[in-house]
């Protein structure tokens, strides 16, 4: 595998952009119609593309995303130091907190946070 790009479906590019970009506290790499991918790592992108493209590609072959907005489709586990910073950092920009960060049997210390289309994200640190 040489690169990983995890692409969100999400019902407004722009304000899914700006929410991501603020949030990531980067630009993105790539922002044309129809996607915008921000670089993660050396490997690994994360990638947002609106709900009416994607349901032009997939076309009746599955329900339409849009069906499943604001439904928690997927969770993004991000491993960084200061998962608090990035929690407030949603928070501040319209996700709602779904779990307050606190220690896990996993290891981790975890927060949860969804953002402006129900995603889940998850912030993290080793104990």
């Amino acid at each position: 595998m040489n690169e990983v790009i995890i692409i969100l479906y999400v019902k407004d590019q722009k304000l899914s952009r700006d929410f991501y970009s603020n949030i990531l506290n980067s630009e993105p790499i790539l922002d044309v119609p129809g996607m915008t991918e921000f670089k993660i790592n050396d490997f690994t992108k994360l990638g947002i593309m609106p709900e009416v493209g994607i349901s032009k590609i997939l076309k009746d072959k599955t329900p339409n995303p849009s069906t499943g907005n604001g439904i928690p489709r997927c969770e993004i586990y991000l491993i960084l130091e200061n998962p608090d910073l990035y929690i407030k950092r949603c928070v501040d920009a319209g996700g709602k907190l779904v779990s307050e960060l606190s220690p896990r049997n996993w290891g981790d210390k975890v927060g949860y946070v969804s953002d402006l289309d129900g995603h889940i994200l998850a912030f993290a640190d080793k104990i």
